[in-house]
């Protein structure tokens, strides 16, 4: 790998970067990324913005920045992934913009009537020799449709009043951005700018922002889990443990008390309405968003048919996640939704196992929750086979009431359902199987071994925006119980190291739902038989290494 001169050199600047030459090839920089042929138009995004905008109080304005940069080490990178909220809103998959949504109509640069602004990196061919081609201002005001598009290096100067507003909206400002000094606009400018202009108070100390954001997510519905989360991180951080309305959560004695404790968190910077909205809108997918949420969790279902079809005992957890992850490049997938999930046996038995590192998973069953991510729509499908084809007595007792769990989620996914009834459905299930089975003696003790939740919605994030309300048609949740045994559990140690998880993705229609994820084998008959089936993988033969 070259190294960019960009990160090596940026103390020095692009004055630097001309004095080695490394603007020769300018002129053959092309003006702007090619987008992909069936990416969301610009008409879909210009709707999502106006949709948001008439869901905004009168006198006020929003504004959403781009996600930040993030370092793997030393000069490298991540591959940036845009703020979903902000692509959802535009499009713009570069990082270093910001976005002002008005409620109504401005004049900004002695353009009148603008309801809508989009700041963004400008055009610079030296560096995108070495990072890849921008849109520029011009560009995006073409590509994307945008109303009213300048430089990231105007937002200072464009005269937004903020003081003139009713109310600020937006979502929590991330603290933890690099500020190159050869960019006086990259993100940590614009939201130096943002809070300095809009008269900010100062960002929060970063494990109070972090017990915020986990509040605002999941205060409403696990409430078990945020006692202990809230709790350990009070002792853990002053500023967490003086917090008003925390300690207002953690003082209530009741589970209404609690709910409504979290309905008043909000976004305490001012984006409650924000939040609220744009979970709204993402909730709902449109049929130009299921278009290419389909073809996602096709391309993971596709994945696990040929994973079925190759495993062995002597393969390794690694090598099935990359047949997996091979899947779905074949298809044109760019990235995995969230680290695939390979694991065998005792790592079956670890929700978010992502090690992925035994070399051979032997006779043991394995759990694959994997899912592609295509035109950044996430699928999200697991399934848990056998590596020698056939399961035996204990293992198929334990998929078969995981099947079975699952079977009476399904059931309970319909318009107007509560969003928990899924999984409450799954759980009584699973309760009285393990009781059957000798696991447990109580219905209580069942979530020892069923320690999650069943449904999370599903779109541009694999556990998407939407709220925990009465389901409606168009949402796309997941359905996944599952049963995980680890080694000295008090029961039978026939049972030990088994861990099953069995999710599809379901759309929920008109008159019930539909599985998008069916393709994958589920039946404990289906998965034999295909396992049987000749693998198109087994003629891929590399050297040996020594």
């Amino acid at each position: 790998m070259l190294q960019n001169p960009r990160i090596l050199l940026r103390p020095l600047g692009a004055a630097v970067l001309l004095a080695l030459g490394l603007t020769t090839a300018a002129q053959t920089v092309a003006p702007g990324p090619a987008r992909p042929p069936d990416a969301l138009s610009p008409a879909f995004h210009k709707q999502r913005r106006e949709l948001l905008r008439q869901a905004l109080p009168p006198r006020s304005v929003a504004v959403l920045f781009a996600a930040p940069v993030r370092n793997r080490a030393n000069d490298v990178n991540y591959v940036y992934h845009q703020n979903p909220d902000f692509y959802y809103l535009t499009g713009y998959e570069e990082p270093e913009a910001v976005l002002v949504l008005f409620a109504e109509p401005q004049t900004l640069g002695g353009q009148p009537g603008v309801t809508e602004a989009l700041f963004v990196q400008p055009r610079d061919p030296a560096r995108e020799q070495w990072t890849g081609r921008r849109l520029g201002a011009e560009g995006a005001r073409r590509e994307l449709q945008i109303q009213f598009v300048a430089d990231n290096r105007d937002f200072a100067r464009a005269g937004i009043r903020w003081a003139d507003f009713a109310q600020l909206a937006y979502l929590p400002l991330p603290t933890d951005v690099r500020d190159a000094p050869h960019d006086s606009a990259d993100l940590y400018d614009l939201l130096a700018t943002f809070r300095r202009q809009a008269i900010l108070p100062p960002p929060p100390e970063p494990a109070l922002a972090e017990a915020r954001q986990v509040l605002l997510q999941y205060g409403a519905t696990n409430e078990a889990q945020m006692l202990g989360y809230l709790r350990s991180a009070a002792r853990q951080s002053p500023a967490v443990a003086q917090d008003a309305q925390i300690k207002q959560y953690l003082a209530a004695t009741t589970s209404a008390q609690r709910q409504a404790a979290a309905q008043t968190f909000g976004r305490y910077d001012g984006g409650l309405v924000l939040d609220a909205a744009l979970d709204q809108l993402r909730a709902v997918k449109t049929p130009e968003e299921l278009v290419l949420l389909r073809r996602a969790v096709r391309i993971s279902a596709v994945g696990q048919q040929e994973v079925m079809k190759a495993a062995h005992p002597g393969m390794g957890e690694r090598e099935m996640q990359g047949l997996h992850e091979f899947v779905y490049r074949k298809y044109g997938a760019e990235f995995e939704g969230y680290p695939s999930i390979v694991g065998a046996g005792a790592n079956g038995c670890i929700l978010h196992y992502e090690t992925n590192s035994k070399p051979q998973v032997g006779n043991e069953l394995v759990l694959m929750d994997c899912g592609a991510e295509y035109r950044g729509y996430s699928a999200d499908v697991t399934r848990t086979i056998p590596p020698s084809g056939r399961f035996s007595p204990a293992q198929r007792q334990i998929y078969e009431l995981v099947l079975a769990a699952q079977e009476a989620g399904f059931a309970a996914c319909r318009p107007g359902a509560d969003f928990q009834s899924p999984g409450q459905a799954a759980q009584k299930v699973i309760a009285a199987g393990l009781r059957r089975l000798g696991i447990i003696t109580r219905d209580e003790q069942m979530r020892r071994y069923f320690p999650h939740g069943t449904s999370h919605h599903l779109g541009l994030n694999v556990h998407d925006r939407g709220g925990a309300g009465p389901l409606v048609a168009g949402n796309v949740i997941t359905v996944e119980p599952g049963i995980y045994i680890p080694e000295n559990s008090p029961c039978d140690p026939k049972w030990w190291n088994i861990g099953v998880r069995i999710e599809d993705d379901v759309l929920i229609t008109a008159t019930g739902y539909e599985n998008l994820s069916r393709e994958a084998p589920r039946t404990v008959a289906d998965i034999e038989a295909l396992m049987a089936r000749p693998s198109a993988l087994e003629g891929f033969k590399l050297p040996e290494l020594e």
